[in-house]
């Protein structure tokens, strides 16, 4: 899948970089020490909401923390035609949020698995910060 996962579709993209993104996330929540489910689900919300990604893509932007082939990808999953939404936020959040998690898959996908760690490892820095102007 190495060479051709350049032709996807965001949407496609967005899929493998949710599970992608979501794996860092639940091995850190673990790793603090939280075991149960309910308190697992909660915490992650924190991280993988689209409220939450869509906030860190703002962060990433003042940061310049994607190259130009990321962002390329983030548009693609950005500008994907979906036929659905998350229930819990509005259309343009939902598709910023489909736009990280394009960038997510993209590196999953062509194994750039250092780089995503990088950002995934940013990222969870700036949730425990406080940095994130959302709400979850």
């Amino acid at each position: 899948m190495a060479d051709n996962f350049s032709q996807l579709n965001g949407i496609a993209l967005a899929y493998m970089g949710d599970a992608a993104y979501e794996v860092f996330i639940r091995r850190h929540l673990i790793e603090d020490g939280i075991a149960k489910p309910t308190k697992l689900q909660h915490a992650a919300t924190n991280y993988v909401s689209a409220k939450a990604q869509a906030a860190l893509i703002d962060l990433m932007t003042k940061d310049k923390l994607l190259t130009d082939d990321e962002w390329d990808y983030f548009k693609r999953g950005r500008n994907a035609k979906s036929h659905t939404h998350a229930k819990n936020t509005d259309v343009i959040t939902y598709r910023i949020s489909t736009g990280f998690e394009a960038v997510f898959g993209y590196l999953c996908l062509s194994d750039q698995n250092d780089r995503m760690k990088q950002i995934a490892t940013w990222c969870i820095k700036q949730v425990e910060s406080g940095n994130l102007k959302h709400e979850a």
